[in-house]
């Protein structure tokens, strides 16, 4: 986090200070740059963001209105920093999650200010506060910005309703339940902008986690009517269920339905490894169509837990394209050298081939 809180440091500050004294008459700006450079460099990121939200409170009026109204003043003063710095919009961060603190019980003027701020912060952690607290009164304003001219207020309905948005709250609401924001991404996904169509692939990625039906349906309702916006969002979607082996997702992709593929081969290159020892496997396949046929082909490790039993982890292989009677050769090597993210425990394990996530071949093996 050294990169991400160097954002908020001392020239951050110093744009929060001119900015404030633009807009506030006879504000004590060294002071105001006093209060919040002390002890900052010790604190990391997000403690950096609610020391400055402190001390900004210290300098606005307490009535809420009243700051907002000097918030919203901000923007047309505001010094946006060299394009070079990819972190020049965290000095505005302070300012956006300002309003998640103070104005919560202000929701209509807090959502007004956020909509007009976004620009120079994203509002995507400030608004998950009034999500929870002011459902019905957040959803009638996203209704309407969907269509908003600006893509950062369009962006923020995508990425502000994320059910599991890192960094920010996490949406019970929206991941026990996520159709409510369907219709939104629904008027999002076909975006003008980038931006925006990204954030609207996340924001199903997140759903895919706990509801992956809601997302093959969503998916299938927009390819309907595809578009090389449509395809490239159901792409980025998916990623996550593709990974997972997910068979109903494979033909969103373009492919083959039910593909007729046959083994030749599938053997592996030992039966009995040790532990931070390699293995491998060798698959032959072939075409049994009379067309071409696209797949993917992944393998599973049937890794052994502490408990006993095995779980497995899908992995990547190779996209595949084959013409009638057509074959190929494939061989991985997987090793069993311990990593920091992944704990092995001896044991049988073992390695199964999957065709557009379905099962094709399974063999076992020891792990000492």
């Amino acid at each position: 986090m050294e990169l991400m809180k160097s954002g908020l440091s001392k020239p951050a500050v110093l744009r929060l200070s001119e900015a404030l004294s633009t807009v506030i008459p006879n504000v004590n700006k060294a002071s105001f740059e006093q209060d919040c450079l002390k002890n900052l460099e010790k604190l990391e990121l997000k403690e950096r963001v609610s020391h400055l939200i402190s001390v900004l409170h210290q300098y606005l009026p307490e009535n809420f209105t009243d700051a907002s109204l000097i918030l919203s003043s901000i923007k047309p003063v505001w010094d946006y920093g060299v394009p070079e710095d990819p972190l020049r919009s965290f000095a505005a961060w302070p300012l956006v999650d300002y309003i998640a603190v103070y104005g919560i019980e202000h929701p209509h003027e807090s959502l007004k200010l956020m909509k007009e701020l976004t620009s120079l912060f994203s509002a995507e952690f400030a608004i998950r506060a009034f999500i929870i607290k002011y459902p019905e009164v957040c959803h009638e304003a996203f209704k309407e910005w969907v269509y908003d001219e600006s893509r950062d207020v369009r962006r923020l309905v995508s990425e502000g309703t994320r059910p599991k948005l890192p960094w920010g709250i996490q949406l019970k609401c929206f991941v026990d339940n996520p159709s409510i924001n369907i219709p939104l991404l629904d008027e999002l996904h076909n975006d003008s902008s980038l931006y925006v169509r990204r954030s609207v692939a996340n924001h199903l990625n997140d759903i895919a986690k706990d509801h992956p039906q809601v997302v093959i349906t969503a998916c299938k309702d927009w390819l309907k009517t595809p578009t090389p916006n449509t395809d490239w969002v159901v792409k980025h979607a998916t990623r996550t269920l593709v990974k997972a082996g997910n068979k109903d997702v494979f033909p969103l992709l373009g492919y083959t339905k039910k593909p007729n593929i046959k083994k030749t081969e599938f053997s592996l290159s030992q039966r009995k490894i040790r532990m931070g020892e390699s293995i491998s496997f060798t698959l032959s396949i072939q075409s049994h169509a009379k067309s071409i046929q696209n797949f993917v082909v992944d393998y599973a490790i049937h890794f052994v837990k502490a408990n006993g039993k095995q779980q497995a982890k899908v992995f990547k292989c190779k996209n595949v394209k084959l013409t009638e009677s057509e074959g190929i050769s494939l061989t991985k090597t997987f090793s069993f050298k311990p990593i920091t993210t992944r704990k092995y425990y001896p044991g049988e394990h073992a390695i199964e081939i999957l065709i557009n996530g379905e099962s094709l071949a399974k063999l076992p093996f020891e792990v000492n």
